[in-house]
């Protein structure tokens, strides 16, 4: 089955659609088909891509009005997508969503184009939410003690990714590090604060 197409290429083309559209970029197949589910609920028309290849190939013949796209997937990265599909529609909202949430990351994400970011488990609503914010919330909790040492750790991994532009043995010899435990490190999920 090829999940990269919409389930009605029709409702697309309808001039009395109404609804806005989405695309949802994530490589699981079964969260994309809940989270497809559960946007539709809430009057989006999803267009579901399981990468960003797909993704940007979709957007380019139809652009989204909003987009979540997921951070790590095989071939490009999410950050490649959020720069390409900012730069094909610039009114286009995008939100990240990552089970690999760091400040590198969320930093590149938002230059790129993006407009939030959210680290998974999300629910649709907490998406929904994300993708009409317009403006940011002055009234968000501070942390009450500093990350620990694994996620300090983790942050800083992240940080050196980003600036040798996602290169894994480029980030291990700038870490001093052997790439199988880079590696290793990476294909881990951060600590949780």
């Amino acid at each position: 089955m090829n999940d990269t197409l919409p389930a009605s290429t029709d409702a697309l083309d309808g001039p009395d659609n109404d609804c806005p559209t989405l695309l949802l970029v994530d490589d699981d197949e079964v969260f994309r088909r809940v989270l497809t589910r559960a946007l539709e609920r809430r009057g989006y028309l999803v267009t579901p891509a399981d990468s960003a290849e797909n993704a940007y190939a979709l957007a380019s013949a139809n652009p989204p009005e909003y987009a979540v796209v997921d951070l790590k997937m095989p071939g490009d990265s999410g950050l490649v997508l959020i720069e390409k599909l900012a730069a094909l529609e610039a009114g286009t909202r995008i939100v990240m969503l990552t089970g690999y949430a760091s400040i590198a990351t969320a930093v590149e994400a938002i230059k790129l184009g993006a407009t939030h970011y959210l680290a998974k488990p999300a629910d649709a609503d907490e998406i929904v939410a994300a993708l009409q914010r317009t403006a940011g919330d002055a009234t968000t909790p501070v942390a009450d003690s500093p990350l620990s040492v694994d996620r300090l750790e983790w942050e800083h991994i992240q940080k050196v990714l980003a600036e040798h532009g996602g290169n894994v043995s480029a980030t291990a010899r700038a870490l001093k590090m052997h790439r199988r435990t880079l590696q290793r490190k990476l294909g881990k999920r951060p600590v949780r604060e």
